[in-house]
């Protein structure tokens, strides 16, 4: 009921123009995404950077229906990017197909993606493939090795979820074709067919795939705010001889701050995961209906780094 009630919420245009002007909601928003425009964003990177963390960019928007909105996703990423290689940021950005025309047409998505490779290749970047539901899983890493990874290798890489039943598979896979993973659990609400309904299977997939990453992988994305998992990753890395340099930790914007900044001064690599743009109602209310309980989590991070 609460599921339905948030994705209710999220269609709902005269509650989005409420609160998109309502100070409290932008207030408790700007927590979790830095503002609606390239220059807010870009500011955020820097405070990042100035702590010693890395950052990945996100325009926010998905499941766009026509043409023209993907295109113009597209532009929006090259200025991103242009303004970030002005700035000497240290981030890169990552894309949602379904933002780029993927529900739309094959050629499409490939042209605006292209564009977008194109332009980060030239400035020495990088452009990672968000994965979204379980329906986009086997169609999204078919286009990426069959359209993109051949031509643009250094400059794009994949998302895996480790609440899938596949994805043990899945990265092996990618360790097979030597290329970039960040792996997380997962925030979309799945059928017990091709997901783990239990949390303690999801977590220990999590844990074997970070393993297999770690050893046989290409500089994986280490996407957590468990301390549990990220205390195993520690002790794992050390017990085999993996060096900071081979992987980095990745979270949330305004997620477990302190956690953050701790790992980096304890010698750790952190990339923070930046979403950004006016959709950033929509995206919350989105998230949060995929799994309700993410409401907890977020509530609960924020008083633990509140008290800490």
């Amino acid at each position: 009921m609460l599921r339905t009630f948030l994705l209710y919420l999220s269609r709902q245009p005269g509650i989005f123009r409420f609160v998109r002007h309502n100070g409290l909601a932008k207030r408790f928003a700007s927590r979790f995404v830095a503002g609606e425009t390239i220059a807010s964003a870009c500011d955020a990177v820097a405070e990042l950077n100035a702590k010693g963390i890395t950052a990945t960019l996100d325009l926010l928007g998905e499941s766009v229906t026509n043409e023209a909105e993907a295109r113009e996703t597209g532009r929006q990423y090259l200025a991103l990017l242009d303004e970030m290689a002005r700035r000497k940021l240290d981030a890169n950005v990552s894309v949602k197909l379904t933002a780029l025309g993927q529900d739309i047409r094959d050629d499409l998505c490939e042209s605006v993606t292209t564009e977008i490779l194109a332009k980060a290749k030239t400035l020495d970047s990088f452009v990672r493939l968000d994965m979204e539901g379980s329906p986009y899983t086997q169609r999204t890493l078919d286009f990426f090795a069959g359209r993109l990874y051949p031509t643009y290798p250094g400059q794009v890489g994949v998302v895996l979820q480790s609440a899938l039943r596949r994805t043990l598979d899945d990265i092996e896979w990618a360790i097979a074709k030597g290329c970039r993973v960040r792996l997380c659990k997962g925030a979309y609400l799945e059928p017990a067919t091709v997901a783990f309904p239990e949390k303690k299977d999801v977590d220990a997939t999590y844990v074997e795939g970070m393993r297999r990453l770690l050893a046989r992988g290409h500089y994986p994305g280490i996407a957590t705010h468990d301390e549990t998992i990220i205390t195993e990753v520690q002790r794992y890395a050390r017990a085999e001889g993996i060096g900071p340099e081979r992987f980095e930790f990745q979270m949330l914007y305004g997620v477990r701050r302190d956690l953050q900044e701790r790992l980096v001064r304890d010698g750790w690599r952190v990339r923070v995961y930046v979403p950004f743009g006016t959709q950033w109602y929509p995206y919350l209310m989105r998230r949060l209906a995929e799994r309700p309980a993410n409401i907890a989590f977020i509530l609960g991070n924020v008083l633990r780094e509140t008290f800490a």
